[in-house]
């Protein structure tokens, strides 16, 4: 099929270089020149595992490639797949306005009969009021929920667990082919429910998240330990060892936080009430100031030492990183932070004032406090050892317990985890 993939940020850039591996002919259009640029170059936008190589391999096919030309790319595409980034601003509130006005960019070159597939995160009855302003041009408006993981985006696009697809029923067969080449169960509904099941989806996760975190402050304070009582909760039948429940950090990045926001949104405009919802984003508020409660009694001159910068293990990405923000937050205080990424060598803007070193152990050097901020396993690595070599009194926080099997029973460091009573 031809296919043209509009808006090739990390979600377009891996849904580019899958089609083409499944052995689409695929344009990808974006009018960032820069962006387009780079990935001619086989250099993609966020550091993905194998997405470089991928789009490489498929530029090589000539099945693969690029442009800033909407009429080029779009007027004999079968399929328009739409996969701009939503922009969310610093309250979580998503510009759908800005994703309309891209659509609209395109509009002149669309041909009757094209199905633009729409994938950005927008507001349930977007495809709806999109397909009546369209009527006349005889395109079909679709929809399927954005369902990557930031480093397993390639595993995720080519063996999903299922793809939900809201579509009239005469494009089914299209789109059936269209993903033919790829696993996972096929969910099909209409363009409404699509919309609403991918509000419904991080609703639901941001509630488990705002429901384990704020147990886990009640587990800090009566001697209950969080990660234990997660064993309990996902070995109960009814809620299942998947379940998105391990205490921690707030969740952020903006994905479920913008669900929320949108939910909010409808049931205000549409007066029903939301109680749960609203619930859920105070809850979470109130969890981001978790490690800022315990870094509060740093004194402005000391060093805090933080482990991972990016938004998540296995990229780049530093947009949305609740890392980013504590550090922001510890140098406003006359904090000293000195900070260590694997995925980051070269000092970004967002780091204006952080100390880059050039391994977890120099980071450590000196620090009073270090907190393991990005799950990178590499930081598995480093043993109670290193700490207290590093540390003159180590006081180590990690929110997600995730160095507790190595440090959490020495003796000689101050460990500290979420839900968990402080030694």
């Amino acid at each position: 099929m031809r296919v043209a993939v509009y808006g090739l940020w990390h979600l377009g850039s891996v849904t580019a270089a899958c089609l083409a591996e499944g052995g689409h002919e695929v344009i990808g259009l974006d009018p960032d020149a820069a962006t387009i640029t780079h990935l001619q170059a086989n250099k993609p936008p966020v550091d993905e595992p194998g997405l470089a190589a991928l789009i490489a391999e498929q530029q090589k096919t000539k099945r693969l490639r690029f442009t800033t030309n909407a009429a080029e790319a779009i007027s004999r595409a079968e399929v328009v797949w739409v996969c701009f980034d939503t922009p969310v601003d610093e309250n979580d509130n998503a510009d759908v306005a800005w994703v309309r006005s891209r659509l609209e960019d395109i509009a002149p070159h669309l041909m009757p009969g094209t199905i633009v597939l729409i994938s950005s995160q927008v507001p349930v009855g977007f495809g709806e009021k999109l397909a009546a302003d369209w009527k006349a041009r005889g395109v079909h408006i679709a929809c399927s929920p954005e369902n990557l993981r930031l480093g397993q985006a390639l595993d995720c696009f080519r063996q999903p667990d299922r793809v939900v697809i809201g579509c009239d029923q005469a494009d089914r067969e299209t789109l059936t082919q269209l993903l033919s080449p790829f696993g996972g169960d096929r969910v099909w509904m209409s363009v409404a429910s699509a919309e609403m099941t991918k509000h419904a989806v991080n609703a639901f996760l941001a509630t488990s998240v705002a429901f384990i975190n704020e147990l886990a402050r009640i587990c800090e304070v009566v001697g209950a330990n969080a990660k234990e009582v997660e064993r309990g909760l996902k070995s109960e039948q009814r809620i299942g060892p998947r379940a998105y429940l391990s205490p921690g950090a707030a969740f952020a990045g903006g994905t479920l936080a913008r669900d929320i926001g949108f939910l909010l949104e409808l049931a205000q405009t549409h007066n029903r009430p939301a109680h749960l919802f609203r619930g859920v984003r105070e809850s979470n508020e109130c969890q981001k100031n978790w490690l800022r409660d315990q870094l509060a009694s740093v004194p402005a001159g000391a060093t805090v030492a933080i482990l991972g910068l990016t938004y998540k293990p296995g990229t780049d990405t530093l947009r949305r990183s609740s890392s980013v923000e504590l550090c922001k937050w510890l140098l406003a205080r006359g904090v000293k932070v000195r900070a260590h990424d694997p995925a980051v060598r070269v000092p970004a803007e967002e780091l204006t004032g952080v100390e880059l070193a050039d391994s977890a152990e120099a980071a450590l050097r000196g620090a009073e406090v270090s907190v393991l901020a990005t799950p990178w396993p590499e930081y598995r690595t480093l043993t109670p050892a290193q700490f207290r070599r590093a540390m003159k009194h180590p006081r180590v926080i990690d929110p997600t317990h995730f160095l507790a099997a190595g440090l959490a029973s020495d003796p000689f460091i101050a460990y500290l985890a979420a839900g968990r009573r402080a030694a």
